[in-house]
């Protein structure tokens, strides 16, 4: 904790930013992950004095130590979020307090520094306000926001860090995958998995991600977009993919997602569609659904739609699954009926053009 409040911000502005015209042909079509914008957070934790020196400054390298100890003992954590443009042009986000939230818990898994959720929000927000032109026209894309945190301690020595460097830098995005498919196709991993039973699978952190690098090369090698894990214990229950939830539609009406339970990322996309679909009277149910299920289930056509979800690809049609016993398709391997209405509640609730129940959307104001 930091006795002394929180941190006041000190702001400095880019003294080079990119010019209108050039952000105007960058934003033109941004892809995903590529297109920065001009500023960027930083806010500093020590033991004994807590989060300090908070600033908003221009984009740029950040210094580090050989000896960091995020180099060494990957203490690091993530959240990914959005801010959209509303029709009236004022930028919003969707859910910042489940996002904070999460970060919280993802920084206690990783024996972190867990930084203050008021203090997460209004570090989105400060970088939101300062760097609004960079979000898209509304229904043209979005800002990705991508705040993170590291053990910046000088040490080499297997122990929680005593310092940390919290930042928040965003990236102007337009749709996850690209190709035009009306669904995607998944590899089923028999080698490889995701998480296991007291590790770290419901924490945000970087090393979930590299451990599934190797098994999504071996999906791209099979012509796949993405790899979908089974369970570390019996091999058979459907997980998650490498960055996504999955959810399963049957012919009865009602929904199965795969249950949380410490090896699955809790997420927000996901908590919002059992919600959305909850509030129409669809059937949500966590419960396990095992790989040879799904594909009986398929073949039957007792499933009739299946999709992965998440804050990068929203709602994404799933329409076949490669394994190494061969293949299966879902609904024709077309998008299915509730799959986009589902995702066009969604967006829509993001856009402000669809009634917002839950009160998720915050307005950020403008500079």
């Amino acid at each position: 904790m930091n006795d002394m409040g929180p941190p006041r911000f000190a702001t400095t502005r880019n003294a080079t930013p990119v010019e209108a015209a050039q952000r105007d042909l960058l934003l033109a079509d941004p892809g995903f992950g590529r297109v920065f914008t001009d500023h960027m957070v930083t806010i500093r934790y020590a033991d004994g004095r807590g989060w300090h020196d908070a600033a908003v400054t221009a984009r740029g390298p950040i210094s580090i130590d050989p000896a960091c100890s995020v180099l060494h003992y990957a203490q690091e954590i993530f959240e990914g979020m959005k801010a959209y443009r509303a029709a009236d042009g004022a930028p919003v986000l969707f859910r910042p307090d489940a996002n904070a939230r999460r970060f919280r818990a993802s920084a206690e898994r990783m024996a972190m520094a867990q930084l203050p959720e008021d203090l997460f929000i209004e570090a989105v927000e400060r970088l939101v306000r300062i760097d609004a032109d960079w979000i898209p026209a509304a229904g043209a894309g979005s800002l990705y926001l991508r705040p993170f945190m590291f053990a910046s301690e000088v040490f080499l020595g297997v122990k929680p860090s005593s310092e940390y460097l919290f930042m928040v830098i965003a990236s102007s995005v337009g749709g996850y995958f690209k190709g035009g498919k009306p669904a995607i196709t998944l590899w089923a991993s028999e080698d490889f998995t995701r998480a296991a039973p007291g590790g770290t699978g419901a924490a945000k952190c970087g090393g979930n991600y590299a451990a599934s690098l190797l098994a999504q090369a071996q999906a791209t090698e099979k012509g796949c977009d993405q790899v979908v894990f089974l369970d570390a214990v019996e091999r058979k229950w459907v997980e998650e993919l490498g960055g996504m939830n999955i959810f399963f539609l049957f012919d009865d009406g009602s929904m199965i997602t795969p249950p949380l339970g410490g090896t699955i990322l809790p997420g927000i996309t996901r908590d919002s569609i059992i919600t959305l679909a909850r509030d129409q009277g669809i059937e949500v149910r966590e419960e396990r659904y095992s790989i040879d299920q799904w594909r009986e289930d398929a073949a039957s056509g007792r499933l009739r739609e299946c999709f992965a979800c998440g804050t990068a690809a929203v709602v994404t049609p799933i329409g076949e699954v490669k394994t190494t016993g061969g293949s299966f398709t879902i609904g024709g391997a077309q998008a299915g009926e509730l799959t986009m209405k589902l995702r066009a509640q969604l967006t829509g609730i993001q856009a402000g053009t669809e009634p917002d129940p839950h009160g998720w959307l915050h307005r950020v104001a403008r500079d």
